[in-house]
């Protein structure tokens, strides 16, 4: 793994972790709330995982309630790797969705959506929650024991020592950055209508943080879109269910 850095709009860095054979097409891959890039491990692919900002060996820069600017760190990852596949993850679902309202797809090869959200926002069915997240919430943002407590029941079956590196990684993003990523209202049925590359989404039917209705949601909405629905899976298919994940990721990279 190499760990380079790209400038986003506004002047932050941006760490992204460069692992997989270099003449591999390029996978661009964004974490959820309060993870890294470290939290992928795809070792068949030629991946591109950023540390968005405000987490992990990123800067803690500029306005995390803005669209246009989740869009612009998005938009300097792929300048620098070049058209790609781009896989999103949880919140990352929500960064795909900023990129593609302001950018369209003209740098995205295809489209993955991991137990991800679309949308955020009361009553927006792209972000419905899950019993975990609503009984995490408000307590995660600023209580680390709370956020331990997250960890451990976004996706049961995982070993302990998995468990402990999310944790690890949950409580080192300051309580500030853990409550703006909330602080947005932002629908998405327009930008996902308008899709024109090959989506797969894919889901747990065990999520209790992102239902899976919100997976239904984007799948309807976006153009000829795969949905893959992994049972007996929660919040983290390719965690835990890592050889079926990259099976699927392979049909759709290009």
């Amino acid at each position: 793994m190499q760990l380079t850095h790209v400038t986003a709009a506004g002047g932050g860095r941006l760490a992204v972790r460069e692992a997989g054979p270099p003449d591999a097409p390029p996978v661009v891959l964004v974490h959820g709330w309060a993870q890294t890039g470290a939290v992928w491990d795809l070792p068949d692919f030629r991946t591109y995982a950023v540390d968005l900002r405000g987490h992990g060996e990123s800067d803690d820069f500029g306005d995390y309630r803005d669209s246009a600017q989740w869009a612009a760190d998005l938009n300097a990852v792929l300048e620098h790797t070049g058209p790609a596949t781009v896989v999103g993850w949880s919140y990352g679902g929500l960064v795909i969705t900023d990129y593609l309202r302001a950018h369209g797809t003209a740098k995205i090869n295809a489209l993955v959506f991991v137990s991800a959200i679309t949308e955020i926002g009361r009553g927006r069915r792209g972000g419905e929650t899950g019993r975990v997240m609503r009984a995490a919430l408000p307590a995660a943002i600023t209580d680390d024991e709370a956020m331990a407590d997250f960890c451990r029941a976004m996706a049961p079956a995982l070993p302990a020592e998995t468990v402990g590196e999310l944790t690890a990684a949950a409580t080192a993003v300051s309580h500030k950055v853990r409550g703006e990523l909330f602080r947005r209202d932002v629908g998405s049925a327009d930008v996902l209508s308008a899709v024109d590359v090959p989506t797969l989404v894919v889901h747990g039917t065990q999520d209790e943080v992102v239902a899976p209705a919100a997976a239904e949601y984007s799948a309807a909405l976006i153009p000829g879109a795969e949905l893959s629905l992994y049972p007996d899976t929660a919040h983290a298919p390719f965690l835990e269910r890592p050889e079926q994940f990259a099976a699927d990721l392979k049909r759709v990279v290009r």
